[in-house]
């Protein structure tokens, strides 16, 4: 006789209680979010937002389950318009027997705008309780109709103490998961798992149970398991929010001047699969927001290591891109041009009508001169110093700005030197507004 196969372990371990939810403490623990919410009686229409195997779906179970209310699963993967209203109806039947339905919808980013706007009256009326998960940023991919009448929850990605106790409790486990006891994978290996598994439960569950299957029949040695264990992979989204979060890292890092912690975050978007020319694009932006003229070598050597890797491609080129990061990270910082540009463009916004004085127009012909194109403008290099103290350069109806503010770090205290002369001769020469 073949024995019926059993679900897999991820599916037998999921919990059943909301007190056995492990890593989300933030929204059903004691006082959490979600917990107050039960506590008073209320399941609102949520989205639930959080990384793969974080618990979405278990926690849309456990929270319908908790109000007594009958559950309605359905995927955006491969749902339409037409389940929605069978789930709608089903649960006005439901509603007239004095229970609360629930529509739960995996992967609602999925759908699209008509879809979801399917949903809206229904939601709005309460004839479902609406929970949506998704992994991506509900701000981009769920509509700010249905957004504004659902509550979003951020789940935390499961870290390596969380998925480890996971783990724990699905080898000890008799009635549902391996009941083999925590000795029957070592405890090392067992951190190995929680650390491939990168925050998610369900594959940790699923290395679990092919290590221990494995193991049980015949004994792995450690070249074994690690090759059972495969390939760990940086947890990484083109694109996504993790993309964005870890290029933010990078990038504040370098600001922070710290060389090491820069080049994890570029060594794990590598490992991610990131394109390295959008690296290289990123350390040209650095160089000119973050570090300037403070050091204007920084510029130079980063579009030359982005030459280089044009050159030689992956590996080698990202050599030489980690090369410019370092440099970048441990160089003096002045965001002086960046803020300059910005407030210049601002007044640029607010002046775009300003006339050019005359003295600044260009005079290419006789007419134009005639007319005062670039009279009485006095030519710099002919001035003693090379500078026309006391010369005005703005438009006339507008006061005079001071927009570029070096600051007190490498080549721009020179530049402040020199700027803060100048302007004494502007002061000297009486006919300066600035």
């Amino acid at each position: 006789m073949i024995d019926k196969p059993r679900a897999p372990l991820a599916e037998r371990m999921r919990p059943r209680r909301l007190e056995e939810v492990l890593g989300q403490a933030a929204l059903v623990g004691e006082g959490g979010v979600l917990a107050r919410a039960l506590a008073g009686g209320l399941l609102p229409s949520l989205v639930l937002w959080g990384p793969p195997g974080s618990g979405k779906t278990t926690l849309a179970r456990l929270l319908a389950e908790a109000r007594d209310a009958r559950f309605f699963p359905l995927s955006a993967v491969n749902a339409g318009v037409k389940d929605v209203k069978a789930v709608i109806e089903a649960a006005e039947q439901v509603r007239a027997e004095g229970r609360e339905a629930v529509l739960f919808l995996d992967e609602i980013h999925r759908f699209n705008k008509a879809q979801q706007d399917a949903l809206l009256p229904h939601v709005e009326l309460g004839t479902v309780i609406l929970i949506g998960a998704t992994t991506e940023n509900p701000s981009f991919e769920v509509r700010g109709a249905l957004l504004s009448r659902c509550r979003v929850v951020k789940l935390a990605a499961l870290d390596e103490a969380t998925l480890k106790a996971i783990l724990d409790r699905a080898l000890t486990d008799s009635e549902r998961g391996l009941g083999l006891g925590e000795e029957a994978v070592p405890p090392g290996w067992r951190a190995d798992i929680a650390a491939a598994a990168g925050g998610d439960a369900r594959r940790a569950l699923n290395l679990l149970e092919t290590v221990a299957a494995a193991h049980t029949e015949h004994p792995l040695d450690e070249p074994g398991f690690h090759a059972l264990l495969g390939e760990r992979l940086a947890q990484f989204d083109k694109g996504g929010d993790r993309f964005y979060d870890q290029i933010s890292a990078l990038h504040k890092a370098v600001r922070g001047s710290a060389p090491d912690a820069s080049l994890y975050w570029f060594a794990r978007m590598l490992e991610g699969g990131v394109d390295p020319h959008y690296l290289a694009r990123r350390l040209v932006r650095i160089a000119s927001e973050d570090i300037g003229l403070a050091d204007s070598r920084a510029l130079a050597l980063t579009l030359d290591a982005w030459n280089a890797f044009e050159r030689l491609g992956s590996p080698e080129g990202e050599l030489a891109l980690a090369q410019a990061l370092v440099y970048l990270a441990v160089a003096p910082k002045s965001n002086a041009v960046y803020a300059a540009l910005g407030a210049a463009r601002e007044d640029a916004r607010r002046h775009g009508a300003a006339e050019v004085p005359m003295h600044l127009r260009n005079a290419p012909t006789r007419l134009m001169k005639q007319m005062g194109h670039g009279a009485r403008y006095r030519y710099a290099h002919d001035e003693p110093g090379g500078y026309a103290a006391g010369e005005r350069y703005f438009p006339e109806s507008m006061p005079e700005r001071r927009y570029y503010r070096p600051v007190d770090r490498g080549l721009e205290q020179r530049i402040a030197e020199r700027l803060r002369h100048l302007a004494t001769l502007d002061r000297e020469s009486g006919s300066h507004g600035g």
